[in-house]
């Protein structure tokens, strides 16, 4: 099995999330006391959300390109970037390793294309939602792509960095990415990607209209599927 390489802590909390399922999907296939061998480096995402809103997406691409080359020196035979927004600035991380990366975005358009949907309603941070970096790659797979409106995407982006990063889980938030998630219904969205690896703390398959796509369990399970390829 090769060594699955883990860029986190964009939050700790999703980042988490990946270690689990990673390691459940290992002992499906494998049995016994099989665990997945990995290399986690988990970055302080303080500093990282600062340049978020700063817009200085370049020093976060610097930033994360230097953590990337720690992960690949660490024995690492592909990387995961274990965060979705953070994908804006993966062609930087691509420039500084020699090791494959596998996206999150595509592994989340084959499995949207393998069930036949075709136009998807995104949620996740502001800049997912508003910027084309992670859209234009769901697009370039074939499908179309919604997202909600001007307070819509506010309240979805203010969520998931006000409670989701810290750990807070509130029934009335649930409520509103349920209002949230009938509105891109009611435009034509066939399911939804939770476009932020946060949203599925919050937002269950039970508590949506729609098919909803994980995709951090996305991203995971065909990580596992790689390393035994």
């Amino acid at each position: 099995m090769k060594t699955i390489g883990l860029l986190g802590g964009m939050s700790w909390e999703s980042t988490a999330l990946y270690y689990r399922l990673i390691n459940q999907e290992t002992r499906r296939l494998l049995g016994g006391l099989h665990s997945a061998p990995l290399v986690l480096v988990s970055v302080d995402f303080e500093p990282i959300e600062r340049l978020q809103v700063q817009g200085d997406w370049e020093s976060a691409g610097r930033l994360l390109a230097e953590r990337a080359r720690e992960v690949e020196a660490a024995g690492a035979n592909f990387l995961l970037l274990c965060t979705n927004t953070m994908h804006k600035v993966v062609g930087a991380i691509e420039d500084a390793i020699d090791i494959p990366l596998l996206h999150l975005a595509d592994a989340t358009a084959e499995c949207i294309t393998a069930n036949g949907h075709a136009r998807v309603g995104l949620l996740g941070t502001r800049f997912t939602m508003e910027q084309p970096f992670y859209r234009e790659r769901l697009e370039a797979a074939g499908l179309d792509v919604v997202v909600p409106d001007t307070a819509g995407r506010e309240q979805v982006h203010r969520i998931i960095y006000d409670e989701l990063c810290q750990g807070e889980i509130r029934a009335e938030s649930r409520e509103c990415y349920q209002s949230v998630v009938a509105a891109l219904k009611a435009a034509g969205a066939d399911c939804i990607v939770a476009g932020c690896t946060e949203i599925t703390l919050l937002l269950k398959p039970q508590d949506c209209v729609l098919p909803l796509y994980d995709t951090a369990e996305i991203h995971a399970l065909a990580a596992v599927e790689r390393a035994l390829s």
